[in-house]
């Protein structure tokens, strides 16, 4: 299940989590992608009284998603961050900076704005256990069990 920055868009996120949880398979995986909220991008959102992008109603930061999933009994694998561009431009290399290294994306000149959350639905299998068939007590010496006697009438 695939959830690309649809949380912020919606007016109850934890419904659509609980959605997805629900028709999600066992032992299946879901990857949520969302904006984070202390970042270049989550501060020009609030700049912008319209947000942005546009019609973004909120921003969810990964440990409150992750809190979320692990509520509905998910194992949050891994959380990645990306979007290593500010939010009004592409970066351009300074002059003396090693723009090759910037290029590859082993430096990093920006915080990240955005994250990415896998998790795995936990779905424990109930084995049953048969009950043991109890074995009948044998009589003591070979004798009888004493029962009340009858009356007939």
């Amino acid at each position: 299940m695939l959830l690309p920055h649809t949380l912020e868009f919606e007016t109850d996120p934890f419904a659509v989590v609980r959605e997805a949880d629900r028709v999600l398979a066992g032992e299946g995986h879901m990857l949520v992608m969302g904006f984070r909220p202390f970042s270049l991008w989550g501060f020009r959102s609030r700049a912008i009284s319209r947000g942005y992008p546009p019609g973004l109603r909120r921003m969810l930061g990964a440990r409150r998603v992750a809190d979320w999933l692990e509520l509905l009994g998910y194992d949050v694998g891994i959380t990645r961050n990306y979007l290593f561009t500010p939010p009004w431009g592409g970066t351009a290399p300074r002059p003396g900076e090693p723009s090759a290294l910037l290029r590859r994306g082993w430096i990093k000149p920006w915080p990240p704005g955005a994250y990415l959350l896998k998790a795995r639905k936990r779905v424990y299998t109930l084995t049953p256990i048969r009950p043991r068939v109890r074995e009948r007590a044998q009589p003591i010496g070979g004798l009888v069990k004493p029962t009340t006697p009858r009356q007939s009438s």
